[in-house]
């Protein structure tokens, strides 16, 4: 369903602004599960600020604060794992991966507060699919909605996973958006045609079918897009899990597999075909990847809060309507 909207007048370059978003809440991925071992602490840069990671001895992950909560010391600088907590390198006080203050070497007493709640503040984490997740809201609210289950990446018929990883630099309402903007596949892409496109919101989740089946996929929440590309009865399957790392950059990394057919086989000619026509590598297309098009837009443009959309855009302004409910208050703790 294309959408129009009534406006009086064009905003000028000044009045525009490149990313005039907070940061969403909803799960996100932090980081490949191989990519940090039992005994690591990384630094990163997430949610428009730093954290640090962590891996404890049995495996259990967790991603906090990187100031103690003690004299205001950083965890990620000379901080050590110590079993399933980090180990503050100024007086030593540990910290599980869930905020809780574990050991103070030599108190004889625990702080009060330290024995009532979590006294570091931390985020939920989940692994799931060879990747590590997690939850983010700025007022520290739990999470209101699952991981999806993606049954391609559980079963053992398939190819080892394919991974790529970009930084873009916008916000990543603007990458999601595109998956609305049909018209676009055909001027900025050279599809042969712009395809026809269904689009329905429902509560976290966002559907569309693209093409009458060829694209079809679900958004749960901002962080999260399970894209399948279908043809012939094959189905080639996309995980894309864009992280905000500030509210101008984007870190979007994806995830593909399909069913481990058989070299030489029909069915393997296409998915491998799908997989290349998802990242615009398709021999004998003409289209173009989001790499050498889409992000030499997002990186340039500005967002105008009042498009002048015409009857031939997709459903852009449902998406933003969608989209808009993972915001919480501009005032809340980053």
């Amino acid at each position: 369903m294309n959408e129009v909207m009534t406006i009086e007048r064009i905003q000028t370059s000044k009045e525009l602004e490149r990313c005039p978003f907070p940061i969403p809440y909803g799960w996100f991925m932090i980081e490949e599960s191989a990519k940090l071992p039992v005994g690591e602490i990384r630094n990163i840069q997430a949610f428009d600020q730093e954290w640090v990671l962590f891996r404890g001895e049995s495996g259990k992950v967790g991603l906090s604060d990187p100031f103690c909560p003690h004299l205001g010391a950083h965890l990620g600088h000379g901080g050590v794992v110590d079993g399933d907590n980090i180990r503050c390198p100024f007086h030593h006080w540990e910290f599980d991966a869930d905020g809780w203050c574990k050991a103070i070497p030599y108190a004889k007493i625990m702080p009060g507060l330290a024995r009532k709640r979590p006294v570091l503040r931390t985020l939920p984490v989940e692994e799931r699919y060879g990747a590590i997740f997690a939850w983010y809201h700025p007022d520290g609210v739990d999470p209101l909605f699952p991981l999806p289950t993606v049954p391609e990446f559980e079963a053992d018929d398939r190819i080892e996973t394919r991974r790529g990883q970009w930084n873009i630099g916008t916000a990543i309402q603007e990458i999601g958006e595109n998956g609305v903007d049909y018209a676009h596949l055909r001027f900025l892409h050279g599809s042969p045609i712009i395809p026809e496109g269904v689009a329905k919101a429902d509560d976290y989740k966002f559907s569309v079918d693209i093409g009458d089946g060829f694209i079809t996929g679900e958004h749960h929440g901002p962080g999260i897009q399970v894209m399948r590309f279908n043809k012939d009865g094959v189905t080639m399957v996309m995980f894309s899990t864009p992280l905000p790392v500030d509210r101008e950059m984007t870190l979007s990394r994806m995830a593909f597999t399909f069913r481990d057919y058989a070299e030489g086989s029909t069915e393997r000619g296409i998915a491998e075909h799908l997989y290349a026509h998802s990242i615009g590598a398709a021999e004998g297309e003409e289209s173009a990847g989001f790499e050498s098009v889409d992000l030499i837009v997002w990186d340039n443009k500005k967002y105008r809060p009042q498009p002048l959309l015409c009857d031939g855009d997709g459903p852009i302004l449902m998406w933003r309507e969608w989209f808009a409910q993972f915001y919480a208050s501009e005032n809340a703790a980053a």
